[in-house]
């Protein structure tokens, strides 16, 4: 189970190479998340590349909250 989702998204080669660092950047600034999932995806056509992370996550106070209920 899990209480939102960020998707990060690049189709430019410089902000795809950019993409990890932005992902990492999000994660040290919220920090009282636990990440639940991940999925990485790439789509591309004839010109366009695209590739996408998709962070699945539950707020650390909930998690907790749910845990001691039961």
């Amino acid at each position: 189970m899990f209480s939102g989702v960020k998707v990060f998204s690049a189709t430019r080669a410089r902000d795809r190479d950019e993409l990890g660092a932005n992902v990492t950047r999000w994660l040290k600034a919220n920090s009282d998340l636990d990440v639940i999932d991940r999925v990485v995806v790439q789509s591309s056509d004839n010109e366009f590349h695209c590739l996408s992370v998709v962070i699945f996550y539950e707020v650390r106070a909930r998690a907790e909250q749910a845990r001691a209920a039961g």
